[in-house]
């Protein structure tokens, strides 16, 4: 179960890529709720973004006690990042991740991947691969599922290169998604 109390554990992998900057990445926790919210909305659709959804204070609180791994990261105390998990078998009222499984319904122990979100001040730091190792490391041999919107260019150029493979695709409501898997190939 997951754990989002004071004494989340700390995760540390050997295999972070080198960055010019430090992030502390760890389960995330009650404390992180209202960073986590203030990312999500600064890069929801109402404000821009490109995230698939709004999300406010209290879906992300939900969200954060489904269970699973959230992963968080920060920067001198600040949410500069976050990635989302899910099991497959949560009961879905999302069209969108009705959708995915339904297009690849993956492994029988294959999780939900997102959404995540990464600061626009810090892109292309590599802070997307650290939050994806993190994740391996709660997650070890179990397929990440996850769906991306294909006018989401940077978004998939980025999990294609953290080793990620599209398997599948949608349309809904007369938008296309691409639904990628990190499933060896």
């Amino acid at each position: 179960m997951f754990d989002a109390g004071p004494t989340a554990r700390r995760i540390v992998n050997p295999h972070f890529l080198p960055g010019p900057t430090m992030y502390d990445i760890a389960l995330a926790t009650a404390a992180d709720l209202d960073g986590i919210a203030a990312l999500l909305h600064a890069n929801s659709p109402s404000q821009g973004g490109s995230l698939t959804g709004e999300f406010p204070r209290d879906k992300v609180a939900a969200m954060m006690a489904g269970g699973t791994p959230v992963l968080v990261a920060r920067r001198d105390g600040r949410v500069v990042g976050v990635l989302f998990t899910a099991p497959k078998d949560t009961p879905v009222v999302v069209p969108s991740i009705t959708a995915m499984w339904k297009a690849w319904p993956g492994q029988p122990d294959a999780y939900a991947y997102g959404p995540v979100c990464i600061a626009a001040s810090e892109r292309g730091q590599g802070l997307l691969p650290r939050l994806y190792a993190a994740l391996q490391a709660h997650c070890p041999g179990r397929e990440a599922v996850l769906f991306i919107r294909r006018d989401n260019t940077a978004s998939l150029r980025a999990h294609l290169r953290l080793g990620m493979s599209e398997v599948a695709g949608y349309t809904l409501d007369g938008v296309d998604y691409a639904v990628l898997s990190d499933l060896p190939r």
